[in-house]
């Protein structure tokens, strides 16, 4: 037969097709008599809805059809019937504000079938559905085999035995193949469908895309721009010589209209220097001194520069206990706080310094976004709890002074891309401060890490610096990116977890 295939079109359905669409009902549904659709009923759905009905032509001949409308599907109680979900057959429950596509009827002709026709025809509702930006599509999907083994299964048990494989169930099977997962079985559903048993499994397909309608005047990118500064230690003669220098880099980021500005921990290091003369637990307090009003820099810069700044890190003390937090300052004029979690043995041995306790996301005009500051980056449970809360991306501002110390960070923070489907970006200081005690030389190379799937770099790096060298790193990174691979990707690291034998909560 295809050999003899010369054109393959899918068309919108008209009247004029309705002799060899009837034709095609009684042939398929010939256990079901008189099952076929009125002339008068498809006018009906083509008056109302005419993109959701849909044809294929094979030589021109009518091989297959889909029809559908849109439901306000919150108005049908989960119990529904055909019958209910049709208005009686008129079709009067089609809505076009609603937010479901509904499938009211699909088959391929038996001379047709193996030619993967179906899935055309359901990749037609999809891409509709997102078209559209309605939130799914649902329908009650027959199990035509299931009066063979209906002495011996219930209609549940018969589901897990088809998705086991242990049951072939041609059109259940291709059904989930094709991205529908059954939801609960639905009863007497369509009368007279002796061989279901009258069952139905109610089958929906989520759109990743759908945009709940907002009334505020605003909308979420899904391309999202990100500046990472590989900062340069130096000495600064005071407080706005260093900011004058961050100010640059602000500048020179949101010059390529950068959504987010990422700086290094500690990076305003180089003002302990007045201090040197102090123990380091004391000079690293006085730094601390100047956190309020780098924060209150920053988040001028955000605003004037419009752009959200993420600022590394900064010593805080909080109720006499010193910290290592930051901030993030959004273009919105808004701060939020971040804390380190876990500080090294060297911050607690030399500064005295606490680990946090509050571990967040944070929303974003950009996505929900997670910063875990450098070592908290070694532990996975920090950023798979971020993961549960929806993180799209995760920042890691970072401190590290030999190769291996960064080779830590990096590593883990591409693991952390991998197993939490999301984007990890990083970013380090480079250089030295003889003239500042425990903080010796920086190594860092700033990166962008995406997950490992065919929509991404095969290596997982999206952008890189060079090493050790002051510069700012661009890069975009989409995030429908990610919602593809949660749903659709090789492997799904969030969806595939083995939650029956184990969990992971905060306290």
């Amino acid at each position: 037969m295809i050999k003899n295939i010369e054109n393959i079109e899918l068309h919108y359905l008209t009247l004029d097709d309705y002799k060899e669409l009837k034709e095609a009902m009684i042939q398929v549904y010939a256990s079901m008599p008189d099952s076929y659709w009125r002339e008068s009923q498809i006018k009906s759905l083509i008056d109302k809805f005419p993109e959701g009905q849909v044809v294929i032509k094979i030589n021109g001949d009518l091989a297959g059809c889909a029809l559908s409308i849109i439901l306000d599907y919150d108005k049908f109680d989960d119990e529904h019937t055909y019958e209910d979900i049709t208005g009686n057959f008129t079709f009067d429950t089609h809505n076009s504000e609603g937010d479901v596509l509904y499938g009211i009827d699909v088959f391929i002709k038996k001379e047709y079938r193996g030619l993967r026709l179906g899935r055309r025809l359901y990749d037609y509702r999809k891409e509709l559905a997102e078209k559209l930006n309605l939130r799914g599509i649902a329908f009650g999907g027959r199990i035509p085999n299931y009066h063979k083994h209906a002495a011996t299964l219930t209609p549940t048990q018969y589901i897990e035995k088809v998705k086991r494989k242990e049951i072939h169930d041609p059109v259940l099977n291709f059904q989930i193949s094709n991205d529908f997962h059954p939801s609960k079985i639905l009863n007497g559903y369509l009368e007279g469908d002796g061989n279901s048993g009258e069952f139905a499994v109610l089958l929906e397909w989520d759109n990743i895309y759908y945009q709940k309608k907002s009334k505020k005047a605003a909308t979420k990118k899904t391309v999202v721009r990100l500046g990472l500064i590989q900062w340069q230690m130096r000495l600064y003669k005071d407080l706005d010589e260093l900011m004058e220098h961050a100010e640059f880099f602000v500048d020179s980021v949101s010059a390529y209209r950068a959504d987010f500005a990422l700086f290094p921990e500690f990076f305003n290091a180089p003002l302990m220097a007045d201090y040197n003369h102090l123990p380091e637990s004391k000079a690293i307090r006085e730094l601390a001194k100047y956190t309020p009003k780098i924060v209150e820099k920053f988040s001028e810069l955000a605003i004037s520069y419009n752009i959200n700044i993420i600022t590394g890190s900064m010593p805080e003390v909080r109720n006499e206990l010193l910290y290592n937090v930051g901030y993030i300052c959004k273009r919105d004029g808004t701060k939020e706080r971040y804390e380190k979690l876990h500080v090294t043995p060297d911050e607690a041995k030399i500064w005295g310094m606490q680990g946090g306790t509050e571990l967040r996301t944070f929303d974003t005009d950009c996505g929900k976004i997670g910063v875990l500051i450098c070592y908290d980056s070694e532990f996975p449970e920090l950023s798979r709890l971020l993961a549960d809360e929806g993180m799209d991306i995760l920042f890691v501002p970072f401190l590290t002074d030999t190769q291996n110390g960064y080779s830590r960070v990096r590593f883990c923070a591409q693991a952390r891309a991998i197993e939490n489907e999301c984007y990890v970006a990083i970013a380090g200081s480079v250089g030295n401060l003889p003239k500042v005690n425990n903080m010796d030389i920086q190594y860092s190379q700033s990166m962008v890490f995406t997950p490992c799937d065919f929509s991404f770099p095969a290596n997982g790096i999206k952008a890189e610096a060079t090493t050790n060298t002051e510069m700012i790193l661009i890069a975009d990174v989409d995030l429908d990116m990610l919602k593809d691979l949660n749903k659709f990707g090789s492997v799904r690291n969030l969806n595939d977890r083995r939650k029956d034998i184990f969990e992971l909560k905060k306290k």
